[in-house]
């Protein structure tokens, strides 16, 4: 599927409110609402919108606490990457993993309840053989914000069709 403006439009509206209706929607992105929700159908079965959710404010819920962990492992075979990703995806805490390049291999965001929690994932990660060879550890004090999207416009505007 070839993606035009209107189909970013679309997707630029859509991750900032899933929610919107077809209506507001359509008047947004200058279609009329039968040709709006035919597009966005096809958007979902192209495999360009993956799902819809909701943001939580966690800070209403309690006391959390945000990590993010640089990782390097003993090994860099294929099947030491896999086993590494295999372990922390089993990790409901570990919300975010990276394979990056520079001087460690992993960066690793995990929201736990607090200092205890991140402790004993990491001591349980290291028990369960996943092949870390050191981690390094940074707790978030305060995040002045945090955007739920990516800016689709600036990204790829030039990059498809009228």
């Amino acid at each position: 599927m070839k993606l035009d403006r209107t189909d970013l439009k679309i997707l630029l509206a859509l991750q900032k409110n899933g929610r919107i209706t077809n209506v507001e929607l359509a008047e947004l992105v200058n279609l009329s609402p039968s040709p709006c929700l035919t597009r966005v159908k096809k958007l979902q079965a192209a495999g360009y919108i993956t799902g819809y959710s909701a943001q939580v404010d966690l800070a209403r819920l309690g006391e959390t606490l945000t990590v993010f962990t640089e990782v390097t492992l003993k090994n860099h075979r294929q099947i030491d990457f896999a086993r590494f990703q295999a372990a922390v995806e089993k990790i409901e805490s570990c919300i975010e993993c990276h394979l990056i390049s520079g001087g460690y291999d992993y960066l690793l965001k995990f929201v736990t309840g607090g200092i205890n929690d991140y402790q004993a994932i990491m001591e349980r990660l290291i028990d369960s053989d996943a092949g870390i060879d050191k981690y390094f550890s940074y707790v978030v004090i305060k995040s002045p914000f945090i955007k739920s999207h990516v800016p689709l416009g600036s990204l790829f505007a030039d990059k498809v069709g009228r």
